[in-house]
């Protein structure tokens, strides 16, 4: 029916596209395994159940809640609308301080603690995230 040629030209087009779709899989699938998501504490609050993997908390260091014992540091992230209670322990990024934006990154206890393995406030004073901003013009 076909030729030689014809038959190999199609194996050789099908094995491409083959390849190209296995290999766009498992990048997508290797970037879903690696991609933390994003919360605020309103959307904590309203979640059905407690997250398990680890997820970023991030809003404003309420004012006059940071607390510095031993190597423990403790203090509350606010939209404004809700709060959350972090604790952490490590390194405290040059920038964290009460009234300026931060970011967390850990595990969820449950809908008020949350326990961060990382701290994330490596941009300049004037970042806000945009649902806090959003929260702040509303008010």
């Amino acid at each position: 029916m076909y030729g030689r040629k014809v038959k190999l030209r199609f194996f050789f087009i099908l094995s491409i596209l083959l390849i190209l779709v296995l290999s766009v899989f498992l990048i997508l699938k290797s970037l879903e395994e690696n991609v933390i998501y994003f919360q605020s504490p309103s959307e904590i609050k309203s979640l059905p159940e407690i997250l398990k993997k680890k997820i970023r908390v991030g809003g404003m260091v309420k004012d006059n809640s940071v607390t510095l014992k031993a190597k423990e540091l403790k203090f509350v992230i606010t939209d404004f609308k809700n709060e959350i209670n972090v604790i952490y322990s490590g390194a405290i990024p040059n920038l964290f301080e009460e009234g300026k934006g931060v970011v967390a990154e850990g595990f969820l206890k449950d809908k008020n603690f949350f326990l961060a393995t990382k701290i994330l406030a490596k941009h300049d004073e004037n970042y806000m995230p945009p649902e806090v901003k959003a929260a702040i013009e509303e008010k």
